[in-house]
């Protein structure tokens, strides 16, 4: 038997040699850092309502489309069916969180479950929008300019908390997810 160096800082014997497997499929990950650099290109850093902020758009409302139709054809974490959050898997995950005795999720987690279908709604609503105010029927209507501003930073807030979400449950799972976005690989 091979013994896998164990030297890096706060690794131990067991994390070392702990099996991998795949959990996140391509389409997954390219969805997911897909939607990522487009909210920051969105967000941060194209100009609003120009050529290239309406194309990202497209490509944001097209990546969710093909993740929807992926979430009911796809591999095994990757459909809804797997990771659908009902009212008592929630709040038996919430309980299970304040006792202290949460169970580890290969896929996501009830409380992640909720996370990303609010993402994935509110992405798919601020593509709408934005592509409602280049319609005549709606073309300089505030309010619809308005309901898509507050989309967007209803995105940037829930992103915000989803990205520390991750990394407190990596620190607590002793896991990088974010990493494993990346790569698709969990420890098994």
């Amino acid at each position: 038997m091979t013994m896998v160096s164990t030297e890096k800082e706060g690794m131990q014997p067991s994390d070392a040699a702990q099996p991998m497997t795949r959990v996140w499929d391509p389409i997954v990950r390219i969805f997911h850092w897909t939607v990522v650099t487009a909210c920051t290109l969105n967000l941060f850093i194209l100009e609003e309502g120009k050529y290239w902020h309406r194309v990202t758009g497209y490509v944001v409302a097209t990546a969710i489309a093909v993740r929807v139709i992926w979430g009911f054809i796809g591999t095994k974490h990757a459909r809804f069916g797997d990771f659908l959050p009902t009212p008592g898997k929630v709040s038996n995950h919430i309980q299970d969180l304040f006792d202290g005795k949460e169970k580890r999720y290969l896929g996501h987690n009830p409380l992640a479950s909720v996370m990303m279908l609010c993402l994935m709604a509110l992405l798919a609503a601020t593509a709408l929008t934005g592509w409602m105010t280049t319609l005549d029927a709606f073309w300089g209507e505030k309010w619809l300019e308005q309901l898509h501003r507050l989309l967007a930073n209803s995105i940037m807030v829930l992103v915000f908390v989803h990205a520390g979400a991750a990394v407190v449950e990596s620190l607590r799972h002793k896991e990088n997810l974010i990493w494993s976005m990346v790569t698709g690989r969990k420890k098994a």
